[in-house]
């Protein structure tokens, strides 16, 4: 196997994707010219990423993987999970999302988060999945301007600066995503 589509239409997780994994060709929606919105109706990230990956796969029939990602806050109790996309509303961006956050905790001196990343595999009609976790706390404002999401909020344990003032090599080792694709290349290569 020397291609994989990764069913997404966020630039931002592509490129930390195609960073990470350099061995195959990752082929975006993009490049496939599908526009279309993916649903996203489950109620667990592992529900999420496994729907997104059967929905291109059908479409496609090809080997695929998606994931879904979630910021679980614990003064929050771990919201905002599996809607950390659209927590503030249906059409709302980083910005809006990481405001309702930081409003939500003004007061809070609780700050540990945990952000978790499920990657769904299709992969010769077979499901396999990756999750990776990295625990840190929520900052009281955003600092940063690397990363996207709710990076500039989250400053992972054991480091000084948030995911959004780390470079993506950095980042891409230590993050939930990371742990998550490092797992799936490791199967991919064993495979």
């Amino acid at each position: 196997m020397k291609k994989l589509i990764f069913a997404t239409n966020n630039s931002n997780k592509l490129k930390e994707i195609r960073k990470s994994i350099l061995n195959l060709e990752i082929i975006s929606l993009t490049d496939l010219n599908l526009n279309e919105d993916i649903p996203e109706t489950g109620i667990t990230l592992k529900e999420n990423a496994l729907q997104k990956a059967q929905f291109i796969h059908n479409k496609t029939g090809l080997n695929c993987f998606a994931d879904d990602t979630g910021l679980e806050i614990e003064a929050l109790n771990n919201r905002p999970g599996v809607y950390s996309a659209r927590y503030a509303g249906e059409n709302c961006s980083a910005a809006d999302n990481m405001n309702k956050v930081l409003q939500e905790l003004k007061d809070e001196h609780n700050r540990k988060a945990t952000f978790k990343t499920v990657i769904a595999l299709i992969l010769d009609n077979s499901n396999y999945y990756f999750e990776g976790a990295v625990e840190g706390e929520i900052l009281t404002q955003k600092t940063g301007d690397e990363g996207f999401g709710y990076d500039p909020l989250f400053k992972p344990k054991g480091f000084k600066y948030s995911f959004a003032q780390m470079a993506i090599d950095q980042k891409n080792q230590i993050s939930h995503r990371g742990i998550a694709v490092k797992k799936l290349i490791e199967f991919l290569n064993n495979k």
